[in-house]
């Protein structure tokens, strides 16, 4: 296995360790409900991405099965 010449100096040490911290993710904000979410993710509040509706919420979800039993009851 190769062995180092020379010790290396703390300074090209860190000039290389420098690009190994990890950088904050950065947020933006939903176009539809204004909430704060991660960039190029979809929204989980409002299921939006971009403008367009692409998920289905939960709360959205227990309301369309509400309306579908309450058509099978009539």
């Amino acid at each position: 296995m190769a062995e180092p010449k020379k010790r290396m100096t703390s300074t090209r040490s860190g000039n290389r360790q420098s690009h190994d911290a990890l950088k904050a993710s950065s947020s933006v904000k939903c176009s539809h409900c204004k909430t704060e979410i991660p960039g190029h993710k979809v929204c989980k509040v409002c299921g939006y991405y971009r403008g367009k509706k692409i998920l289905i919420v939960k709360d959205e979800r227990k309301k369309q099965n509400k309306l579908k039993e309450d058509l099978k009851d009539e």
